[in-house]
């Protein structure tokens, strides 16, 4: 797709690394003055917080703390702190322009480049070698050696004549390590799994660190023919991210990732764009345009989103970037969405700060942003067909009312969890039957152990355990026969998903149905018709609630309000099931992890709705009111 478009431009048409300029630099005083003074001053108290703050080490004992214990964060934590230290240190000097802040930041880039890799322990695996410690030796690259190194590189960019004011083996030595890190490696090499030629399918990765590596390429390549080559090597990294990714545009690791998914591949666009002057414009391509869409179709409402795979309920996309996304491909709902995100996060006051690139394109369309009408769209009905979700609300553009999404694909999506035909229900905006989400990574995590974590596994899921037996992961574990029909009246999504279980399971046929019952305060009706090979096999349908529940005796589980953290709440709702056929029990479930207490609180709760006499066929239906 874009090698093919676009590879030949490239020669010709790239901009020198002279004459590029994508972004103000700092000496360039009337843009940095005529930034809003809330902006201003917010860099220059992040700047002020990071001179204050003493700088923390990464021993190598703490980078073996993942082999030995585990635990991914205690490195990863420190790691995190010494570049938002750069990236602060930085823009205060860009906003101030007095110097004040350059010695500061030279002692962090200096310590920066005297890391021996810039990667998380937990990637060392990409290393020939693996190990518990990088093999200094072997130059790899994975995610955080390509954020690290787009980070030096727009440090450079910006700041290139006030460090060497300080002294010029600063430049030097960043222009070093990131061709010996970065550059020199991944033009060398094919074989790094995220490229996309030594993988059936890439993720995230692919967009994310051809991102950065593009950006340290266009600031940092002196040689004229390997920018070139290396620019055309990029396409052809994306194209295979691009013809692995599903027609209809989702994202099959949820909207968290999206932003490392999607909005990665738009970085690279407006890169590529931007350096050849509008000659690589791949913004007319549907998948691309889709691509985009993709956040405002799994947004709920307020900060929910549709969070299937290891995606967490709450997103906060960049704003400013979604509303960029959406004028390139002409989308006044995607344009609207990401002023209305980039207003709620403070745009005045900060705008995206998750990266140096980002932080200044979020600038570079502050104004438009502003000028922009924000609203959320809300959209009324959404069915993405190839990655199997659908989702649908009781009235399009109102957070009032019910709110449906559901899954089908397959179990062995990236970051996938075993949950093929797993639904949640949202009422009001607000929580009511839920996806957890997942606890924060750690070695099991990404092992052959990984569905021994609670939160991957179907009986966490609001689906049925068969005789015992949970989903399997697997390509061949998915869905079939998706349907789905939407009109004023109603939404339906039905499909069927007995082959996500194991054969030897005997489901010959599991009809799962979704209907949302658009009139009046609303339900969804949820209707499982199913066939078994074998008479007698137990069937427990699971619903996960943060809620709180309460049973009683005519088929009705109550569910309460709950207050959650960050002045959040649940939603209140009803249950409804025939209490001849099924009974009911309560599991209360404690919440400690750290990514998930923040969302759900200290509990959540499982409902247990037990078959009271299995039979080879037959149909279950609950019903889920306002």
């Amino acid at each position: 797709m874009l090698h093919e478009r676009f590879g030949e431009r490239v020669g010709e048409g790239l901009t020198s690394r002279e004459a590029w300029r994508p972004f103000a630099r700092a000496g360039e005083r009337g843009f940095w003055n005529a930034l809003p003074t809330r902006i201003r001053q917010g860099c220059l108290q992040h700047g002020e917080e990071a001179v204050a703050t003493p700088w923390p080490h990464l021993p190598a004992t703490l980078f073996m703390d993942f082999v030995r214990t585990g635990n991914r964060a205690r490195y990863q934590d420190v790691n995190a702190i010494r570049r938002a230290t750069v990236l602060h240190l930085a823009l205060a000097e860009c906003c101030e322009g007095r110097g004040r802040f350059l010695d500061p930041l030279v002692d962090a880039l200096w310590s920066t480049c005297e890391e021996t890799w810039w990667g998380y322990p937990a990637h060392t695996y990409v290393q020939k070698a693996g190990g518990e410690l990088p093999d200094a030796d072997e130059p790899v690259v994975d995610l955080f050696v390509a954020e690290t190194a787009s980070l030096l590189a727009w440090t450079a960019y910006l700041l290139g004549e006030s460090l060497d004011s300080v002294s010029p083996y600063v430049t030097r030595r960043i222009q070093r390590e990131i061709q010996r890190k970065i550059l020199d490696p991944c033009l060398a090499r094919d074989d790094f799994w995220w490229m996309g030629w030594k993988a059936d399918h890439v993720n995230n990765w692919n967009p994310w660190i051809n991102s950065n590596w593009l950006s340290c390429t266009l600031l940092m390549e002196p040689d004229p023919a390997r920018r070139a080559a290396t620019v055309r090597k990029i396409l052809r990294s994306l194209d295979n991210f691009l013809n692995s990714y599903p027609p209809d545009g989702g994202c099959d690791e949820g909207p968290g990732y999206w932003q490392r998914a999607g909005l990665s591949l738009f970085d690279c666009l407006e890169l590529l764009y931007s350096a050849t002057g509008g000659a690589v414009d791949a913004y007319d391509e549907p998948l691309v345009a889709d691509i985009g869409r993709y956040v405002v179709r799994a947004h709920i409402a307020d900060d929910w989103m549709v969070n299937f795979a290891d995606a967490p309920p709450i997103v906060r996309p960049p704003g400013s970037l979604v509303y960029a996304y959406g004028r390139r491909i002409g989308d006044a709902d995607l344009q609207a969405f990401g002023a209305w995100e980039a207003r709620r996060a403070g745009i005045e006051e900060a705008g995206p700060t998750d990266s140096l690139h980002r932080r200044l394109q979020g600038l570079s369309v502050l104004d438009e942003v502003l000028a922009a009408d924000p609203h959320p769209p809300l959209l009324g009905d959404v069915y993405l067909p190839d990655t199997g979700v659908f989702a649908a609300r009781s009235r399009a553009g109102e957070v009032s009312g019910l709110y449906l999404a559901a899954k089908g694909g397959h179990n062995a999506e990236s970051h996938n969890h075993n949950d093929v035909g797993h639904f949640i229900v949202y009422r009001d905006g607000r929580p009511l039957l839920i996806d957890v989400g997942v606890e924060e990574y750690t070695a099991q995590t990404f092992s052959a152990r990984r569905y021994e974590i609670w939160t991957m596994q179907s009986a966490w899921h609001n689906l049925p355990t068969i005789d015992g037996h949970m989903q399997q992961p697997g390509r061949d574990r998915c869905a079939r026969d998706l349907r789905r029909t939407a009109d004023d009246a109603h939404a339906l999504f039905s499909l069927d998903i007995a082959p996500a279980w194991s054969p030897d399971v005997g489901v010959t046929s599991w009809v799962r149905t979704f209907t949302l019952d658009r009139a009046g305060e609303g339900a969804v009706d949820v209707e499982d018709r199913f066939e078994l090979a074998r008479e007698g096999q137990s069937l427990v349908l699971s619903l996960v609630t943060a809620s709180i529940p309460t049973l009683a005796d005519d088929g009705t589980i109550s569910l309460a309000a709950r207050a959650l953290p960050a002045s959040r709440r649940t939603a209140a709702g009803t249950v409804r099931f025939d209490p001849a056929a099924l009974t009911a029990a309560i599991e209360e479930q404690p919440v400690t992890d750290r990514r998930l207490t923040p969302v759900w609180g200290d509990r959540i709760w499982r409902i247990l709705l037990t078959a009271t006499a299995p039979a080879r066929t037959g149909t279950l239906r609950l019903r889920i009111e306002a």
